[in-house]
């Protein structure tokens, strides 16, 4: 089977060789991740000023979704690459089958919640009357696309988890091609087939995912053999959600808290001035390009992790943790002294106002100082998620959040304005990742201790 093959090459290849191979294909996947709201956005703003502050306003709740998906999408992958690395691919395949159906089930129950509550929920965010109807058309087909997404976002982690990374990037490729071809035909209408507006995007959207269900679930049944071909009886299913969910609860939760913090910060940004939350915007989504490669990588090395833990490899992990933190410190050090020399011709392109641009210029000099660093938390927390840490990693998240970055931003402001505020992000991302660093090698060691007291133990009593 493919999957013991791919066991065996991440618990034996030459680590910066396998990290290479593993990360360069999930770069795409993400940009094309990042290309089905962005593509949304755009079509959707060509129909007005209402229908975009409509689509402006799901954000929040359909990043609430993503991050259920993207939970329970970690702890699939760190328990099923245990199994494969320790070389029990009998109970990956039922863990793997279990968790398809606990996303599609949990992701369901949420949908549907959420497509109950949509008036209160909106009307608690401020969102008006007006905009009431553009939401109700968009959101309720797509909460219908959320439910189909859980499975290939979950299958895609089993992929990941047997060492395959390049076939999750093309399955993400695929359906962000189907969904913005389909985004113009289906809003603006073509031929014979209507006009839908803004429920367009949602129905390209759902459509894209459904071409992906199909794809993955053959793709893991039968030419991977990595699932099962039919549903876990009761007493399977309760053995692998149960294992599932210790992970990757704790992992979604930490997801849910970064657009917290954001909000906050938001807030306080708000208070210098509409100039300021434009930067603040602007920049917020450069961090996010800038920081594919870090996003990427933190896909691509919990697999390599899981199974290296599973395989008792200590030493590999710790080689790969410093390899990858290393090689993130000199790329993102790299990024920045890109935008700092862009930053001019960046504040030129995306405004038009004076005090904007400059604004834009004062975060790009600065704020990015800590992208190498915030790389080091991001791998830090998926690594804990990989070790079968999920509560070290939610910790963590809290910490780097609420008691670091919020914090230091708001003091930084209090005591220098907005560039206060800039320089607070990068002590915040400083302070935190030291902490990430100690943390991890001391539950590293931890680990690789109660490792060999074990084997000692058995060798004294005589058991090989």
């Amino acid at each position: 089977m493919k999957s013991n093959h791919s066991a065996r090459n991440l618990v034996k290849d030459d680590i910066p060789v396998t990290l290479r191979k593993m990360t360069v294909p999930m770069i795409l996947g993400m940009v094309m991740l990042m290309t089905f709201s962005l593509v949304d956005t755009y079509f959707v703003s060509l129909l007005g000023t209402d229908e975009l502050a409509a689509i402006s306003f799901t954000f929040p709740v359909t990043f609430t979704v993503i991050s259920l998906n993207i939970g329970l999408g970690i702890g699939t992958s760190a328990i099923i690459g245990k199994y494969l690395g320790g070389g029990d691919a009998t109970h990956a395949k039922s863990i793997a089958s279990g968790a398809l159906m606990l996303s599609f089930i949990l992701v369901s129950l949420l949908c549907l919640v959420g497509y109950l509550l949509i008036n209160p929920v909106f009307s608690l965010m401020g969102a008006s009357d007006r905009l009431l109807p553009f939401i109700h058309a968009y959101m309720g087909v797509w909460f219908l696309s959320g439910v189909l997404l859980a499975i290939p976002m979950v299958g895609n982690s089993v992929l990941r988890a047997s060492g395959d990374t390049k076939t999750p990037s093309i399955i993400m490729a695929v359906g962000g091609g189907i969904n913005a071809l389909l985004d113009p035909i289906l809003i603006f209408g073509w031929g014979p087939i209507p006009a839908f507006g803004i429920q367009g995007a949602a129905i390209a959207t759902c459509i894209a995912w459904a071409v992906c269900v199909i794809w993955i679930l053959y793709l893991l049944a039968y030419q991977r053999q990595l699932i099962e071909p039919k549903l876990l009886n009761f007493a399977d299913f309760k053995q692998a959600a149960s294992g599932v969910l210790k992970i990757g609860l704790p992992a979604a939760g930490a997801n849910m808290l970064t657009p917290i913090a954001g909000g906050v910060l938001t807030a306080v940004v708000a208070s210098y001035g509409a100039e300021a939350v434009a930067a603040w915007g602007v920049g917020n989504r450069l961090e996010s390009i800038a920081s594919i490669l870090v996003l990427a990588l933190s896909m691509s090395l919990p697999p390599f992790i899981s199974q290296n833990f599973g395989a008792s490899e200590y030493h590999r992990i710790k080689i790969a943790y410093k390899i990858s933190l290393q090689f993130v410190m000199l790329w993102q050090l790299a990024v920045f002294v890109v935008l700092a020399l862009l930053s001019t011709f960046i504040a030129d392109i995306f405004a038009s106002e004076q005090r904007v641009r400059e604004l834009i210029i004062l975060f790009l000099l600065i704020v990015p100082v800590g992208y190498g660093l915030q790389g080091i938390i991001i791998l830090t927390n998926s690594s804990f998620n990989a070790m079968h840490r999920p509560m070290a990693a939610l910790v963590l998240s809290i910490v780097r959040l609420f008691i670091c970055y919020v914090p230091f931003a708001y003091i930084g402001s209090l005591v220098y304005g907005l560039k206060g505020l800039f320089i607070g992000c990068v002590v915040a991302n400083f302070v935190t990742a030291l902490l990430s660093y100690y943390w991890f090698n001391k539950e590293l060691n931890k680990s690789r201790m109660q490792y060999e007291q074990t084997q000692s133990t058995l060798l004294n009593k005589g058991v090989s």
